[in-house]
């Protein structure tokens, strides 16, 4: 029998089982958690720190602010008439950015590009280099302010990267008739001059906005906010439109005739001391913007001063009586028409020989006025001035106006007095000297000079004794009657109280050649309502005294003027010469 012996087996090892090293694992875990923590802490200081800059930069993308602009105000006479008005325009822009995108072709549809500039009236060169020299902007201005008709055009000639945007120009049916107190806007619709610049901020009011959140496709997603426009409110002056015609036609026509420099006239309401009507030639036409030059546009009413010559008379006669040095029968020997003061004389340029007071107006006698100034206090005379409102400024808020030069010196000759009283050694505006007629033609109660009404606040005062002003009123009246030296200011069948006056101009070192010509006055003399001066600046020729070259002019203005007011004529007996 045989046996077998069984052989050994081997074990096969069993696989070891994966080592958790424990510092590897550690680490991993540290750059997962230093990972995390820095993206928590990231997410947490933009979205909780600072999360401005995000909601920056999205609103930057997405968020449009349209400004809502307001219409100017109306501005219109006492009467309602408008004198300036707000017109819609549009704005032609450009966005060269889009214009020379590979898909709109730029600028080689020329003749397209042509016909924009030949519209906007430009030169078509001038178009196309504005255009290149500006590629990388996203906007500029080609025109401001074209017509609707205009803007239609454009829309028409469908050129990429060229929109219209809504505005208005300021128009102004008056044209250059009111344009020295109206005014004028710029391009950006505030007020450059006149009650347009004075009263801007009340004609403008206040501009909209509106918030919304457009999206990729320009389309509005989300109204954010909006804050209502407040309209320019309407302003109201005191002028009268058809005065200011009449003035303004009669002072165009003088300065033609006479071939002057220039020509003013301001009428004044007695009672209330409104405005009625403040002209100028040469004027200016504030429609054209070609026409807007400095010289037409300066306001001389209230931006020029000139010495006053005679037309200062009745003030002196009117202190010498308020100071009870002279009265109603006082008499001043004039002697020959030569009054000798140190080494200066006074002369008259006609012998009235022994006058009244009356006789001393109506003749304009230097020395009649200046024997009454000599023989008061110059406190007395000085203060006349000053409270009928020489020196002053007016307080119509208007901008450029001028205060005139009021006399204070320490020492006084008594030549300088003398002259003080036949208006040389000051300088007032035809505004200041309207508004001293008028406070006279009110029988010295001084109103405040306005161009808007005041809230029917009453700042009124008498400064000058009621009789005594009628009084130096019937005085004036003979000087528009035959042998005074205003006749030609007479107005048919009203009484008119007037006084003309001529200057010269004061040039370095002494006067020169050339003269003022004025007329003061008001009317109807019974019972004042308008004061009128008109002052003719360097008349040409040998005629160039006030009652030859402003006192027709007067006439002309004061006889429209009381009849377009309906004044009543007041038996006016006398006839002019």
């Amino acid at each position: 029998m045989t046996s077998s012996k069984s052989k050994p087996t081997k074990s096969k090892p069993e696989p070891e089982s994966p080592q958790l090293i424990r510092w590897r694992f550690y680490l991993i875990l540290f750059f997962v958690f230093c990972a995390f923590a820095v993206l928590v802490g990231r997410i947490a200081y933009i979205q909780i720190i600072e999360p401005d800059n995000l909601i920056k930069q999205g609103d930057m993308r997405s968020v449009r602010a349209k400004t809502l602009h307001s219409a100017r105000g109306i501005i219109s006479d006492r009467n309602g008439e408008p004198l300036a008005v707000s017109v819609p325009v549009e704005a032609v822009w450009a966005d060269p950015v889009t214009i020379f995108k590979e898909n709109n072709g730029g600028l080689k549809d020329i003749d397209r590009w042509h016909a924009l500039a030949d519209v906007l009236g430009l030169k078509r060169q001038d178009l196309l280099d504005k255009i290149n020299a500006n590629k990388t902007r996203r906007f500029i201005y080609l025109q401001r302010q074209v017509s609707p008709a205009m803007a239609n055009y454009i829309r028409e000639l469908k050129l990429a990267g060229i929109g219209l945007k809504a505005e208005s120009r300021r128009y102004y049916p008056a044209g250059e008739v009111s344009a020295h107190i109206v005014g004028v806007t710029g391009i950006d619709g505030h007020g450059l001059e006149g009650v347009e610049r004075s009263y801007d901020k009340w004609l403008t009011g206040e501009a909209g906005k509106r918030i919304i959140r457009k999206d990729r496709y320009g389309r509005v997603v989300e109204n954010i906010s909006l804050e209502e426009r407040e309209e320019g409110k309407p302003l109201e002056l005191t002028i009268d439109q058809r005065l200011q015609a009449i003035a303004y036609r009669a002072i165009k026509q003088a300065v033609a005739d006479y071939r002057a420099t220039s020509g003013s006239a301001v009428i004044l309401d007695v009672k209330t001391g409104a405005v009625l009507a403040m002209v100028n030639a040469p004027s200016y036409n504030p429609n054209n913007r070609s026409d807007l030059q400095s010289a037409k546009m300066r306001n001389r009413v209230i931006t020029d001063a000139f010495e006053p010559g005679s037309t200062v008379k009745p003030f002196v006669v009117l202190a010498a009586l308020e100071n009870g040095t002279a009265d109603k029968n006082t008499v001043i020997d004039t002697g020959n028409g030569i009054m000798q003061i140190g080494g200066s004389r006074v002369r008259d340029t006609s012998k009235v020989g022994k006058a009244d007071l009356t006789t001393i107006l109506k003749k304009s006698s230097n020395i009649g006025v200046a024997n009454l100034a000599l023989g008061m206090p110059l406190e007395a005379l000085l203060g006349m001035y000053s409270s009928v409102g020489f020196g002053e400024a007016s307080g119509l808020n208007l901008i450029g106006e001028s205060t005139g030069i009021f006399p204070n010196r320490r020492r006084w000759s008594k030549f300088e007095i003398a002259t003080l009283s036949f208006g040389y050694g000051l300088t007032i505006t035809p505004l200041q000297l309207a508004h001293a007629y008028a406070t006279l033609g009110n029988y010295g109660k001084y109103q405040p000079v306005h161009i808007i009404e005041n809230n029917q606040q009453d700042f009124s005062k008498q400064v000058i004794g009621r009789e005594n002003a009628q009084m130096v009123l019937t005085m004036l009246e003979t000087v528009t009657q035959p042998g005074g030296t205003a006749t030609k200011a007479a107005v048919p069948g009203y009484r008119v109280a007037a006084k003309t006056g001529t200057s010269r101009k004061a040039i370095a070192g002494g006067y020169g050649d050339e003269y003022f010509a004025y007329t003061a006055g008001v009317a109807p003399a019974s019972d004042p309502r308008v004061a009128l001066v008109v002052v003719v600046n360097e008349p040409q020729g040998d005629n160039y005294y006030g009652g030859s070259v402003a006192g027709p002019v007067f006439s002309e203005i004061m006889k429209g003027a009381l009849q377009i007011l309906n004044v009543a004529p007041d038996e006016n007996k006398f006839k002019q010469e």
